[in-house]
């Protein structure tokens, strides 16, 4: 297949697209790369360094499905400049899929979030839930979702709800739950939990790839939104697990966020994906990178302290 990728030097994008190559895809990658590019060459791979915002710049002629992961990611960073993340989170969702439709694509898939849903007291949150989203980053997630199923007549749309990833990626991301503790165990020797009964759904990175490539072989057959997480666990339960594998204390503080939710991926489950992996998997994971050089407590690896940098220099 001849696959667009927006945000393919992401943290979940990177190795997407080396799993993509290494299945014998074509791969364009588009991406304006704040956070660096870690993608090394290959025949059958394009990267593009271009504003998804530019819609019109983007080629998408004799492409065969679009995966839209490209956003402004988690609530800090769009909280920082709200105007761009409507646009980028919005408004490029919206640009992006009519350009698709024009050049003929059959497939979009799109990764929106499990925040979406808010606060919910269900046992178990499906997607035919109502949406309760708390802040600007989820209030964008879940417009783009209506936007594109508003286009549902003319492309096939696959509209993924990923819980929180965890797992080693070459564009590491330790501002999310499993890395960020699991990082602070290892350089601190002590783990700061922010409320901590808040209960989260977890989902590896390594599967997080298989839910893309298992709608890119059948999601042609599987029109609609789907959770994607399989483990719905505490942050104290988090906390505890890397406390199995790193010796640390824990040191609980007020949180402001009060999402709490436990998300079911039985409609994915009936589709025949199954998940391979799990949080203990992520918690090792970083530790191994950390203990064989290949990852550090560095500025670059937090989305927000990147972005304010790039807010600073641009007004400068």
């Amino acid at each position: 297949m001849k696959i667009l990728l927006t945000g393919g030097c992401g943290y979940v994008g990177t190795p997407l697209t080396l799993s993509l190559l290494d299945a014998g895809h074509h791969v364009t990658v588009v991406d304006l790369q704040w956070f660096g590019n870690f993608l090394p060459a290959h025949p059958h791979l394009t990267v593009i360094r271009e504003d998804i915002r530019h819609a019109d710049r983007l080629p998408m002629a004799g492409i065969d499905a679009v995966l839209h992961l490209a956003n402004i990611a988690n609530d800090p960073c769009s909280d920082l400049n709200s105007k761009l993340n409507w646009e980028v989170n919005a408004l490029a969702t919206m640009q992006l899929v009519e350009r698709a439709i024009a050049c003929q694509v059959p497939q979009f898939i799109y990764a929106s979030s499990g925040s979406v849903y808010g606060v919910k007291d269900e046992p178990e949150v499906t997607e035919d839930l109502p949406l309760v989203p708390l802040s600007d980053y989820n209030k964008t997630k879940m417009v783009s979702e209506r936007v594109l199923l508003s286009y549902a007549d003319r492309i096939r749309v696959n509209i993924v709800r990923p819980a929180t990833v965890c797992g080693y990626s070459p564009r590491m991301r330790l501002d999310l739950s499993v890395s960020m503790l699991t990082m602070q165990a290892l350089t601190k020797g002590r783990i700061t939990v922010f409320g901590g009964d808040q209960t989260r759904p977890n989902i590896h990175l390594q599967d997080m790839l298989r839910v893309y490539h298992h709608f890119l072989a059948h999601g042609l057959d599987l029109p609609g939104i789907y959770n994607a997480g399989f483990e719905n666990i505490s942050i104290f339960d988090i906390a505890d697990r890397v406390k199995r594998h790193v010796p640390a204390v824990v040191i609980v503080t007020p949180s402001n966020d009060p999402r709490s939710y436990r998300l079911s991926s039985a409609k994915l489950l009936a589709t025949g994906f199954a998940p391979q992996h799990t949080v203990e998997d992520g918690i090792r994971d970083v530790i191994a990178a950390y203990r064989d050089g290949r990852l550090r407590d560095e500025e670059r690896y937090y989305n927000i302290k990147t972005m304010l940098r790039l807010e600073l220099a641009q007004a400068a």
